[in-house]
């Protein structure tokens, strides 16, 4: 992959300006101190113009040490764990099995890259997303709630796989190798969440302003926005959804305050941007131009999240209004039985979901939620024939064999609830509060060193080390077979890679 210049040799060369000696010039010593700057001016103009115009002998990475494609995946899997390990994420299959779905249609379009791209959904309501070196991809859920389409969506994941693909992040680490890995994981995340978010995961490993070294150029933000439309366009999304989302972003600026996404952040100007990609647009020829996608199950996640985790009043209205289409109506049902429920408003929750499932008796989604909301509100016996349904309709459904397990464990079945919440863990495995449920049916049947184990899981991934240090202490003693102590070990290897990140 080819390595961008950011910024051009003039520029650079203009901020180095004179430095005029003090003191006395005169004699050995004025000599000698006048040689020392006049050697020192011309290797540090060596190195710069061998690294701006690469000359024939001298590599970049002699000079500076290549950031490759090894380093950028370890860089990756750092970040990954750092965020992974501060911030909520959502486990939904629904939502993250959707999103992971446009990241693969993306990059299917793509030249072979030298890792896959992975994705996770941050609950979190900034209108942000941001890729990072070794293919890692985060979202927001502000950013699902407000775009319109999938298109639009799309487009804006199209930018910031752009963003890794033409290595704009891997560049600037590059320069900053010597501040060490852990400095540069902390200022990637500032510079990728920004605000309060970022703030938090980057305290104790390096100052706002060196974070800001990370930082997108114009060059950079140019690039991603052309090269995203390219994978657009190969993936058979309409490109106005990158035009549409800007235009939707641009007009919430104004409130958003720091939550203002990094792709429009920089300059150029996000009007500029419409401007020219809209140019680039009218370019394309028709059939690429224009385009029909499906929006039915952006539509069923949109309203997963926004009936889960956006605020109640504009979840509402949005939800009436889905109500008067066709196309949206059944989903709306759902969305505001989720929504009531949140409330405990639970004879509107009840109507609701009996009114989606009257609409579309046969959908997996529907069935599943109207179980959950059956099995916590009290009903375990109309939950568990729900939630068995959804089971039946979709195995790899988490929540619903989460939610089955629970109620099979409250009617006695605890050895079956193990099963399905182990089935559970090997698609979730970093889900503290499922661990910490595993843990008590572990107990339920007197088996403590799985028990421990999985309360310690529980305190590792809720960052309580208090918690993991409480029951990690009693495992060593515990761990007899080589089953246990191969289970052990692992789980000190987990342990000690995540504790790094720990204040």
């Amino acid at each position: 992959m080819k390595q961008i210049c950011r910024e051009t040799a003039m520029a650079r060369a203009a901020d180095n300006t004179p430095v005029k000696a003090s003191g006395d010039a005169s004699g050995n010593g004025g000599v000698r101190r006048i040689l020392s700057l006049v050697l020192a001016f011309v290797l540090t103009q060596a190195v710069f113009w061998a690294q701006v115009l690469i000359l024939p002998g001298v590599s970049r990475a002699a000079l500076f040490g290549e950031f490759t494609i090894k380093d950028e995946k370890e860089y990756g899997e750092k970040f990954n764990v750092l965020v992974r390990s501060r911030l909520p994420l959502i486990q939904d299959p629904e939502v993250v099995g959707y999103v992971q779905g446009i990241v693969d249609k993306l990059q299917a379009g793509m030249r072979a890259q030298f890792f896959p791209f992975t994705v996770s959904v941050l609950r979190h309501n900034a209108v942000n997303a941001f890729a990072t070196p070794g293919g890692y991809v985060f979202v927001h859920t502000g950013l699902i709630m407000a775009m319109r389409s999938e298109s639009e969506l799309a487009g804006v994941i199209a930018h910031e796989l752009a963003h890794v693909t033409q290595r704009h992040i891997a560049g600037r680490i590059e320069a900053m190798q010597p501040l060490g890995i852990l400095s540069i994981v902390g200022a990637l995340a500032g510079a990728f969440l920004g605000g309060e978010a970022g703030a938090g995961v980057m305290a104790g490993t390096m100052a706002a302003s060196q974070a800001a070294m990370l930082k997108y150029s114009r060059s950079d933000e140019s690039e991603a926005d052309q090269v995203g439309m390219n994978y657009m366009v190969a993936a058979g999304y309409d490109p106005k959804g990158m035009v549409g989302a800007f235009e939707v972003i641009g007009k919430k600026q104004w409130m958003m305050g720091s939550t203002i996404p990094a792709y429009l952040s920089t300059h150029p100007d996000v009007n500029e941007r419409i401007r020219t990609l809209s140019q680039r647009l009218a370019s394309l020829p028709p059939d690429k131009r224009v385009r029909k996608v499906d929006n039915s199950r952006f539509f069923r996640v949109q309203a997963l999240v926004r009936a889960r985790y956006g605020d109640l009043a504009p979840a509402a209205r949005a939800f009436e209004e889905q109500l008067t289409h066709p196309e949206t109506k059944c989903i709306a049902y759902m969305g505001l039985g989720i929504l009531a429920s949140r409330q405990n408003r639970i004879l509107d929750a009840t109507k609701a979901f009996d009114q989606a499932m009257q609409c579309s008796p046969n959908d997996q989604l529907f069935v599943r939620e109207a179980g959950c909301f059956h099995y916590t509100k009290g009903d375990n016996k109309l939950g568990q024939k729900l939630l068995a349904q959804a089971v039946a309709m979709d195995r790899k459904d988490i929540m619903a064999l989460y939610y089955y397990s629970r109620s099979l464990a409250d009617n006695g079945n605890v050895g079956q609830a193990i099963e399905y919440i182990r089935e559970v863990l090997r698609q979730i495995p970093e889900d503290s509060d499922i661990h910490e449920y595993l843990a008590r049916l572990y107990g339920q049947q007197n088996d403590l060193f799985q028990a421990n184990l999985h309360m310690a899981y529980s305190g590792l991934y809720s960052n309580n080390r208090k918690k993991v240090d409480q029951f990690h202490s009693k495992l060593k003693s515990m761990a007899l077979s080589s089953v246990q102590k191969d289970q052990l070990d692992r789980f000190d290897a987990i342990y000690k890679e995540r504790k790094e990140f720990w204040k």
